[in-house]
């Protein structure tokens, strides 16, 4: 009995050295653990201090350009709302990023940091203007419209680009009438091998183009835009049939049956090509 219970004691001994020799390797572990991630937080912020990692001039700044570079790169770096100096690792890229897709000539933007060299690399898709957008009659409202149809402000964009050569596409009317369909009917014409200089939608019941042929009614948008336009390259004979000043408008609002309305000093008013 008596050896019984010194094993037991020797036991138990044992047990309790175990213990306290875990306990003693987790509080090592535990200070390892907060020297390690204090020194790795001091270690970042000695970084971001370092005149290395600074941001000093819009030079630093590297611009990529997708599918257009109508948009010269001082002008897209005049858009970062940035001050100089500053640690490049305050910056965050991707607020950056969203204020560049605020400017309506913007559509997509994307900012990485470079870290050797230190600066930023932008990469944008401009919004292309296929059409001079005028509001009305009057030309205070003048802006640029892209394929999707969204407006750009004329000016806006004359300032980043001086240089800057206007659409010879005109389209009048409300945007805000014309914008579900202007795709649909931009991509038509400007497919078409007759040129059509002008698009008139202030009557949302008649879209009326204005093209090397004369005046064309197409009646309210539809579906059948993309054919009707087509009708009209097929009409390029009408030259050699008609005088231009004998023709006041043609009438495809039906493309299967197009109509040619003539002037009112003509004996007849109306012929089918």
């Amino acid at each position: 009995m008596a050896d019984m219970a010194s094993v037991s004691r020797t036991d138990l001994e044992g047990r309790r050295k175990k213990l306290r020799k875990k306990r003693q390797t987790k509080i090592i572990q535990a200070i390892w653990r907060t020297i390690a991630v204090s020194g790795l937080a001091g270690g970042l912020l000695w970084v971001a201090i370092q005149p290395i990692w600074i941001l000093k001039d819009p030079q630093q700044i590297e611009i990529s350009q997708i599918r257009s570079s109508l948009l010269p790169d001082e002008s897209i770096r005049s858009l970062l709302a940035l001050s100089y100096p500053q640690s490049l690792l305050r910056i965050d890229p991707s607020a950056l990023a969203q204020s560049l897709e605020k400017q309506p000539i913007i559509a997509q933007a994307t900012v990485t940091r470079r870290l050797f060299p230190p600066g930023l690399i932008i990469q944008i898709q401009e919004r292309v203007p296929v059409a001079l957008a005028q509001s009305g009659n009057t030309k205070s409202t003048v802006g640029l419209l892209d394929v999707t149809g969204v407006w750009m402000p004329l000016e806006k964009y004359r300032s980043l680009n001086p240089q800057f050569l206007l659409p010879s596409l005109k389209v009048i009317g409300d945007p805000e009438q014309y914008r579900p369909y202007w795709t649909q009917i931009y991509q038509a014409v400007s497919q078409s091998s007759v040129k059509v200089m002008e698009i008139n939608c202030q009557d949302p019941t008649n879209i009326v183009l204005k093209t090397e042929l004369g005046k064309v009614h197409l009646g309210a948008p539809s579906s059948q835009i993309s054919d009707q336009i087509k009708v009209i390259a097929q009409m390029r004979h009408l030259p050699a049939k008609l005088n231009s000043s004998q023709i006041e408008y043609i009438d495809l609002k039906n493309p299967d049956r197009p109509i040619v309305q003539m002037n009112q000093n003509n004996s007849r008013n109306s012929k089918s090509p």
